[in-house]
C-alpha cells in the first residue's frame, strides 16, 4: 500500500498534524496496533537509529517493508545515522517504502543525502538537534518537505521539553518562510510531546508533532486525536 501522489501537498495546512511514531507501538503486535489507529494518523514516523550516531538501537527496513504492507498512509523515516552508512540507509530505506526520509544537518554528507533522495523520487527533509543552531538548515530550505527540531536530546525516550525549543521553532517559522521560495516545508517538533506541551509547541509554529505515547496510550484516541486537529496557529 501506498498513499496516492501529492500526499504531501494533499496534508492540511489549517490545523496540526498528528504525526505518530511507531517507537511507541506495540511492536509484538504492529500491524493490530497500526490497523487500531490508522484512522487517526496523518503521518507515521519511523526513528532509525544506528547505536552511534544516537545512543538507541532503533528499526530496520524489513520492519519498514511490513508497516508499509499494514498502511498506505505516508511513512516519515527519520534517519538517525552515522556518515558512514548514511547513504546505504537511505536506499534501504527507500526501497522498503519510505514516502519521505529526514537526515540530519549535523551528518557531513547531508548534501549528498539529499541528493539521493531526490534521485529515488521521494520527499526529503531535514533534521537539527538541540544543540544545533537554526540557521544550519538555511542551505537545505529549497530542497526539502520537512524541518524538524528536536526538543528533547536525540534518541532518549521519556525527556521533557527543552527550554530552548518554542524559540527554535519560532526561529525556524521565520528561517522557512524566508528560504522556502514558495514551496511548502512542513515545521515539525520531535520531542517532549505532552498534552502540557502542545498547544504551546503550536503556537511557536510546529505544524506537525510527533507523537509517541500521547497518541498510543490515550485512553480515548479519538477524542485526544480531536483536539490535536482542533489546535492552529493562535491555539
Amino acid at each position: 500500500m501506498k498513499p496516492p501522489s501529492g500526499w504531501l501537498d494533499a496534508l492540511p495546512d489549517h490545523r496540526l498534524l498528528a504525526e505518530f511514531s511507531l517507537w511507541s507501538a506495540d511492536l509484538a503486535r504492529l500491524a493490530d496496533d497500526i490497523a487500531r489507529v490508522d484512522d487517526f494518523v496523518d503521518i507515521y514516523h519511523i526513528d532509525v537509529a544506528d547505536g552511534h550516531f544516537s545512543p538507541a538501537l532503533l528499526y530496520f527496513p524489513d520492519l519498514t517493508a511490513v508497516v508499509r504492507k499494514a498502511t498506505a498512509k505516508p511513512l516519515h523515516v527519520h534517519l538517525m545515522t552515522a556518515d558512514a552508512i548514511l547513504l546505504d540507509q537511505i536506499t534501504q530505506f527507500a526501497e522498503a517504502g519510505a514516502d519521505l526520509i529526514s537526515i540530519h544537518a549535523e551528518n557531513a554528507n547531508a548534501d549528498a543525502g539529499l541528493e539521493l533522495i531526490a534521485k529515488f523520487g521521494l520527499s526529503a527533509g531535514i533534521v537539527l538537534q538541540l544543540h544545533t543552531p537554526v540557521t544550519a538548515a538555511a542551505q537545505f530550505v529549497d530542497r526539502i518537505a520537512m524541518l524538524t527540531l528536536l526538543g528533547t536530546r536525540i534518541g532518549i525516550k521519556g525527556q521533557g521539553l527543552d527550554e530552548s525549543a518554542l524559540s527554535r521553532l519560532q526561529e525556524a517559522r521565520a528561517l522557512i518562510a524566508a528560504r522556502a521560495n514558495g514551496h511548502r516545508v512542513i515545521l515539525a517538533a520531535d520531542g517532549g510531546i505532552r498534552e502540557h506541551t502542545v498547544p504551546d509547541l503550536c503556537r511557536a509554529g510546529a505544524q506537525t508533532i510527533v507523537m509517541g505515547s500521547l497518541a498510543f496510550g490515550a485512553p480515548d484516541l479519538a477524542d485526544r486525536i480531536g483536539w490535536v486537529r482542533g489546535l492552529a496557529d493562535g491555539a
